[in-house]
């Protein structure tokens, strides 16, 4: 049987700064417009993080059993190594799904019904990203998801329950965090290209390639950094150019990447981008809320 430290290691922790970033920006958005609510902002970050651990341990699960894991470079999954039965990985993953689903469900009563439409599109992308009979992650539109859940449904949705309001602001900070998440999954399928496309997932990672893939990686790492000057631009918030003070912690996570690192080497990257979108949203969100 698995340790708890490895069922903790099997949660994958260092991906919880992609679910904590997105609310974290769309606070700041809420706060814009001075409708921050603490009670369904915190609602929202329940939502995003029971859905990322429930997304992981469903990839641990649905990959192990596809045999996905067998020649894997990263940390050991729970199936794969045959630390914890499928069944119970399974379990877990729709145990944190349904805790999202009543997160979801409190907020949707504080709101509006139909938050149940993305929020099920969201429990439905968590689980046929990697299971059911064709994911679409083994299809090379895992970044489309990302970039969709992670960005607009994330960022939209979290700045929405707090202030009833979406506008094109909304659009312009969800963007630049959508395109962070992605360069996570970029940099993690780079970093796996070989053991996926043995295994025949065909993550845009493998259809790309590798120069290709690292060229993916700096755009979805860099253009985030224009959505401070859109906003100073159009909407007069000067204090939105914080978010600039993240551009060092963006060259380092860059650096590996662009000098050729491969297989574990890409390890600690993961663990800069992460860092790195979270600081983005802390800072673009400070930087919202003092210009309001």
């Amino acid at each position: 049987m698995a340790t708890a430290g490895q069922w903790l290691e099997g949660a994958r922790p260092r991906t919880m700064f992609l679910a904590v970033a997105p609310v974290v920006a769309g606070t700041g958005v809420a706060a814009a417009g001075d409708g921050a609510d603490p009670v369904r902002g915190l609602l929202a970050l329940v939502v995003a993080l029971a859905l990322q651990v429930g997304v992981n341990y469903a990839n641990d699960y649905s990959d192990g059993v596809r045999g996905a894991d067998a020649d894997r470079v990263g940390p050991p999954r729970l199936v794969g190594s045959g630390l914890a039965r499928p069944e119970s990985v399974q379990a877990a993953a729709w145990g944190c799904l349904l805790v999202a689903a009543a997160a979801g469900l409190a907020l949707a009563a504080l709101t509006t019904w139909w938050l149940l439409v993305p929020g099920g599109a969201a429990i439905l992308a968590a689980w046929l990203y990697t299971g059911g009979a064709h994911p679409y992650g083994y299809h090379a539109l895992g970044e489309v998801a990302v970039f969709v859940f992670f960005g607009l449904v994330a960022v939209g949705g979290t700045a929405y329950v707090q202030s009833r309001h979406l506008d094109a602001l909304t659009v312009v900070a969800a963007v630049p965090l959508g395109l962070l998440a992605v360069a996570v999954l970029v940099v993690n399928n780079l970093r796996d290209i070989p053991g996926d496309a043995r295994a025949g997932k065909r993550t845009l990672a493998v259809v790309l390639g590798d120069a290709r893939t690292r060229d993916l990686f700096v755009a979805c790492t860099t253009l985030p950094f224009l959505a401070p000057l859109a906003i100073t631009a159009a909407y007069g918030h000067v204090a939105a150019l914080l978010a600039l003070l993240a551009l060092p912690l963006a060259g380092v996570a860059l650096l590996p990447v662009r000098r050729g690192a491969t297989g574990a080497d890409l390890i600690p990257v993961l663990r800069l981008s992460g860092q790195l979108a979270l600081t983005f949203a802390l800072l673009l969100a400070l930087g919202l809320a003092l210009g309001h």
